[in-house]
């Protein structure tokens, strides 16, 4: 008598086990570059720290990043991940510092944002694994979306266009959901089988989609002034 389907049914079982372990894995380690991060920028902002400027920030980044791919199969991938969420803590804080001290309802704007993005981020999450939807094709989507946000997005920075500025955070919000949706169905599915990279790409989602809602709501807050 064939064993065939008890083969696949183990299979199966064993690949939803590995996926559920990533995610896992994921969401703890997430949890505390967030942690992490949110203390860096706590503490950046209250020894006024200065910001980094664009083209350090921009060279940290992708050189973090970098490191953090080329070493995610080892336990110094882990460190990097921690460096590269600090770092982007870091960069946090000067950024909310001024969003407090230039504008009157700055604190309600920060509060906003930080609320608006931890709720879209738990209710994406959420329904990307409960639904169990493949989300795989939004990746060739978001890959030309997110290139062209970030050359517009410096086009609008180095012109100072503030209206195509406040098109691209809007693209990234959009975009940065998708995201979510895309990389949480990526491990559920087994396409994603490294907690590491998941980490960065979802710590990544949230800090991009915190400060265009940050932007977005920063001017709506100038203009309600």
């Amino acid at each position: 008598m064939s064993n065939t389907p008890v083969q696949v049914f183990s299979s199966t079982g064993e690949s939803t086990m590995a996926a559920n372990k990533v995610l896992r894995n994921t969401y703890l380690l997430l949890s505390a570059t967030l942690g992490f991060s949110a203390l860096i920028a706590s503490l950046a902002m209250a020894y006024n720290a200065p910001a980094p400027g664009t083209l350090i920030t921009l060279g940290l980044y992708f050189g973090l990043l970098f490191a953090t791919h080329k070493l995610q199969n080892s336990a110094w991938g882990i460190l990097c991940v921690f460096a590269l969420t600090g770092f982007l803590g870091y960069t946090l804080g000067p950024i909310i510092s001024a969003y407090l001290r230039f504008l009157p309802n700055g604190h309600q704007v920060v509060l906003t944002a930080l609320g608006t993005t931890a709720v879209s981020f738990v209710g994406l999450s959420a329904y990307a694994i409960k639904s169990g939807k493949d989300f795989s094709f939004l990746g060739g989507f978001l890959t030309i979306g997110m290139l062209a946000g970030f050359v517009l997005g410096l086009i609008a920075m180095f012109f100072h266009l503030q209206t195509l500025s406040l098109v691209v955070s809007g693209m990234f919000v959009l975009a940065m959901g998708a995201f979510i949706l895309f990389e949480t169905s990526s491990i559920l599915n087994g396409q994603q089988t490294n907690y590491i990279t998941a980490t960065v790409s979802l710590y990544v989602s949230i800090y991009n989609l915190f400060t265009s809602l940050l932007h977005i709501l920063g001017v709506a807050g100038m203009d309600d002034n």
